[in-house]
């Protein structure tokens, strides 16, 4: 019976230190023993990025051990899209596109914002991170917990949650999608 109730204890231990590092993205709990696309699918805020990401077949990619930074738009930044955007780019002649346009916000490691502030302070206002799709984002602060991303054409997002840790790395929430050079 005394081991049983270790067991239980030590379960519950675990389970208890997991529930500490949640985090509600979309009216939904993010767990970080779950992967990106396992906690992503359940985000109510991330329906267009989940679909997008289905789209572009990169599912499989955003399963592996990474670890990865993706910083995920929420629906309303999709919406802000000029008219016709998203519904071009999901059709499958456009797949390669989309593609790129997904993995331009990701980057390879896992960057918290502790990382990300310490790199912009490092580079003294700003640090630019190489996305898996090959292209540069910039990161500034934009007030004392705040950062903000420019993409290369000039375009910028605020993250407005950060540090959702994952088993294969983090995402930070942001409100409006970040563009490559085409």
């Amino acid at each position: 019976m005394k081991k049983v109730s270790l067991v239980f204890a030590f379960i519950v231990s675990i389970y208890a230190a997991n529930a500490q590092n949640t985090v509600i993205v979309g009216n939904e709990a993010m767990f970080p023993m779950k992967n990106i696309v396992e906690n992503a699918v359940n985000s109510k805020a991330h329906t267009t990025l989940v679909a997008a990401v289905k789209a572009a077949d990169l599912v499989a990619t955003l399963q592996t051990a990474g670890p990865f930074t993706v910083f995920a738009p929420v629906n309303d930044a999709f919406e802000n899209l000029p008219s016709g955007t998203v519904e071009t780019l999901l059709k499958p002649e456009n797949k390669a596109t989309l593609a790129k346009v997904l993995t331009y916000h990701v980057v390879a490691g896992r960057y918290d914002f502790d990382a990300i502030a310490q790199a912009i302070k490092k580079g003294k206002g700003s640090a630019t991170f190489t996305t898996v799709s090959g292209g540069k984002l910039t990161a500034m602060m934009n007030g004392s917990h705040n950062i903000m991303l420019k993409d290369e054409n000039g375009g910028t997002a605020n993250i407005s949650t950060y540090d959702v840790y994952q088993s294969n790395g983090v995402i930070h929430v942001i409100d409006a999608v970040v563009l490559p050079k085409m």
